[in-house]
């Protein structure tokens, strides 16, 4: 009976005992829920959705003027958290967002691949900036990347605050630290070029081969 007692008493000790590895995770995930509460909490879904639909009948316009494609169009909000999704893929025939995912913005004078400016980026047209531009632009030719799955495309910038970007080596391409999900601690930030994920752009380059007319990417805040 005494050892029946024992080994109940030794089973109790040992579930009553969190493991530490155990404990710190579950305060690193509750922590994690915490900064996910407070982030979309300020930033709302519904926000950032009305945020990009309200470009939708300017770049509808422009597209058709320009002989752009309307069924297919990226707008990128670098007005929000770089942590969250800003890159919006549109059709704007009827309006509808085809998917998002994240995006890079300029570090400027910060250390390149860190997150800093989450969500009060700088803008810059000027060579070695290392900011991002705003405006529209024309995406460009295909070409074979340095970065993540190695395609990129080209840019052209159409406005007085995006004309250098061709000069300044601003592209779309994939980069291998920038993730698919929504991240309080941001998006790392590079030179100024509109980077996302490897996933994210192997989509867009299957959707890129496949239309005939230009693309219109349009950097708003």
């Amino acid at each position: 009976m005494m050892r029946y007692i024992f080994i109940v008493f030794i089973f109790l000790l040992l579930f009553s005992c969190e493991n530490p590895k155990a404990k710190n995770k579950k305060e690193e995930l509750s922590q994690q829920k915490l900064e996910n509460d407070v982030l979309f909490g300020q930033y709302s879904l519904e926000e950032r959705n009305s945020r990009a639909e309200a470009k939708l009948v300017e770049a509808l316009d422009f597209c058709s003027k320009k002989g752009y494609s309307t069924s297919y169009c990226f707008l990128i909000d670098l007005g929000v958290h770089s942590g969250l999704n800003r890159f919006y893929v549109y059709n704007l025939d009827d309006k509808k967002l085809i998917k998002k995912g994240s995006v890079s913005h300029g570090c400027g004078k910060l250390p390149w691949g860190r997150c800093f400016s989450k969500d009060d980026a700088e803008f810059s047209n000027e060579s070695n900036s290392h900011l991002s531009s705003l405006g529209k632009y024309r995406v460009g030719a295909r070409y074979a990347s340095q970065w993540g799955i190695k395609v990129g495309y080209l840019l052209y910038g159409l406005e007085s605050t995006n004309s250098n970007a061709l000069k300044r080596e601003v592209v779309l391409h994939s980069w291998d630290v920038i993730i698919d999900e929504e991240v309080p601690r941001g998006t790392p930030e590079g030179w100024g070029c509109p980077a996302v994920s490897n996933a994210f752009m192997t989509g867009l380059d299957e959707d890129l081969k496949a239309i005939k007319k230009p693309v219109l990417m349009w950097i708003f805040n």
